[in-house]
């Protein structure tokens, strides 16, 4: 059965002047290869992406944003709406307190700059989540594999996530990622060592069998 599906992927800019930003590593591979998985199975798919480097997969809505801001009215637009969501995006963690409205000088010596944390955007949907409603979210952990695991299952019930992709940092930018897939109770998908476009698989085919 074909489904709506919300794929978030890339990474948040929070601006520190006009030109300067804060942001991560994230590459976008992971979210594309699950728009392109679930765009493959004959599903309908919105793609929110930050800025990346990637061509989007053809068949998809192209949806784009920048900071973690931008995720969430975007995501705000569209979530009830969806079937799944797939929340691959690397939300940035914090933001400048302040914002130059002009671009900062050298020439001004030494800058302290003051981050504050963002909103946990995930953790925001989960009082609009609805029955039957399919949410996967990601984990990047550090640690042995039960430690990584343990500290992503103590996330899923603030997040309301049904299902966790659990990673290491060293996914980042990478083409391929050391990851397990978790529900609440068990392991879905043993950790290994994976493309980004197989673990997009593995993914899709697990929300399509629930």
């Amino acid at each position: 059965m074909a489904m709506n599906v919300l794929v978030t992927a890339g990474p948040t800019r929070e601006y520190i002047d006009p030109v300067r930003f804060i942001t991560n590593g994230s590459s976008g591979r992971m979210g594309y290869a699950v728009a392109a998985a679930a765009a493959a199975a004959g599903h309908e798919v919105t793609l929110l992406t930050g800025p990346v480097a990637l061509t989007p997969p053809a068949g998809c809505q192209v949806v784009r944003f920048v900071s973690v801001e931008d995720l969430q009215q975007a995501m705000g637009e569209r979530f009830d709406a969806c079937d799944v969501l797939v929340m691959t995006a690397a939300v940035g963690d914090f933001r400048p307190d302040k914002v130059s409205p002009a671009k900062l000088s050298r020439s001004c010596g030494p800058l302290t700059l003051r981050l504050i944390p963002t909103e946990d955007v995930l953790a925001g949907f989960r009082e609009r989540k609805r029955r039957g409603q399919i949410v996967v979210g990601f984990a990047v952990e550090d640690g042995t594999p039960p430690q990584m695991e343990a500290k992503a299952r103590s996330e899923m019930a603030a997040k309301g996530s049904d299902f966790t992709v659990v990673n290491t940092p060293a996914a980042m930018g990478a083409r391929e990622s050391s990851a397990c897939i978790l529900s609440p109770r068990k392991v879905l998908l043993p950790w290994g060592v994976r493309t980004k476009d197989e673990l997009a698989g593995e993914i899709v085919a697990i929300v399509g069998s629930r």
